[in-house]
């Protein structure tokens, strides 16, 4: 089977109000590119995947009339795609869902979340992901209440032979200070925005920790915001978001390498223009992580960069359209399941 995670940017742009797509040469989400261009670009990479399943972080917007299901199901049957279903758990209020589109004949999903439900009043013990987090994040005797704008995607997966398993999408905090522009300012955003992202790590590690203990195998994928170099605050909480998930019983073998002493050359997943000074930041931001009882089924990684993957490479049609299609670049794994 072949699992795939991919941030689609500003996926939502590209439909209408009836998710009806926009093949049209009006600006897109993505800096001097058309719809109609990202459109066919996506066309290319979702058909070069040719995967199972495909978590999609920064899915279309469900709201008042929009539904990112029909959407995602629209999408699909353009390009003739096998994966002709979607689902999503908890919508949100940023036009960024998290959607899993997948093949129905290769694996049975189903939204479910656990925690409890807490609305606003929150709870310390790992709540439902709609709900609200109580942590004390520096011992200052103060909680900290803390929510998803992006709920994860809590689901029971079936694959086709029968495997049973947890499959959990996720879009972490950005650490980035959007909006800020002093030095103070910047300085507050940054290590606000890092301890938000840590907390929701550690909320997230709970989860996963209650799934392993009752049995289940989980695979985590996403763009969990967090990679090695991206800023100058990485050592002041002493662990980053990407350790307390893999904990000492999830592995991906990207993360992995990049928190070795000397990792070498760093994988990356994602390629942004840095304001100001005309250059690409490239970083590590996009895992799946799978528990160590899938160690077992022979499991490979494989991130579709179109600069560091030969095949991507040599291929110009899909090396363009990766480019072209967002600023991630998708991560898949194979394994038996």
């Amino acid at each position: 089977m072949r699992l795939a995670t991919y941030n689609v940017e500003w996926f939502a742009n590209l439909f209408d109000n009836q998710d009806r797509l926009m093949v049209d040469d009006a600006p897109s989400g993505r800096q001097g590119v058309t719809r109609a261009q990202q459109i066919e670009a996506l066309g290319i990479v979702f058909t070069a995947l040719d995967a199972d399943a495909i978590m999609i972080i920064e899915a279309p917007n469900t709201g008042r009339r929009q539904d990112c299901v029909r959407a995602l199901e629209g999408f699909s049957e353009t390009f003739d795609l096998r994966t002709r279903s979607a689902v999503i758990g908890f919508a949100n209020e940023t036009h960024q869902e998290i959607a899993l589109l997948f093949d129905a004949d290769k694996l049975s999903v189903t939204h479910d979340p656990k925690g409890e439900e807490t609305g606003r009043k929150g709870s310390p013990d790992a709540p439902r992901f709609d709900g609200t987090f109580r942590i004390d994040l520096d011992i200052d005797a103060t909680e900290d209440l803390v929510r998803f704008s992006k709920p994860p995607l809590e689901l029971s997966a079936r694959s086709e032979s029968g495997t049973e398993f947890r499959l959990i999408g996720a879009h972490l905090k950005s650490k980035a200070p959007h909006g800020e522009y002093t030095r103070d300012g910047i300085l507050r955003a940054s290590i606000a925005n890092r301890r938000k992202q840590l907390a929701q790590a550690i909320w997230l590690r709970s989860r996963i920790t209650a799934h392993l203990g009752d049995g289940d195998p989980v695979i985590l994928m996403g763009d969990l915001n967090d990679g090695p170099g991206l800023d100058e605050f990485e050592h002041l909480f002493g662990r980053s978001a990407v350790e307390i998930l893999l904990g000492d019983d999830m592995f991906d073998p990207n993360a992995h390498q990049s928190l070795q002493p000397r990792p070498g050359a760093i994988p990356t997943t994602a390629r942004f223009i840095q304001p100001g000074n005309g250059r690409f930041l490239r970083a590590l931001l996009d895992y799946i992580m799978v528990s160590k009882d899938l160690m077992s089924r022979r499991p490979a990684w494989r991130i579709w960069h179109p600069f560091d993957d030969v095949d991507c490479w040599n291929l110009p049609e899909l090396r363009e359209a990766l480019l072209m299609a967002s600023d991630h670049f998708p991560v898949t794994l194979e394994i038996d399941l």
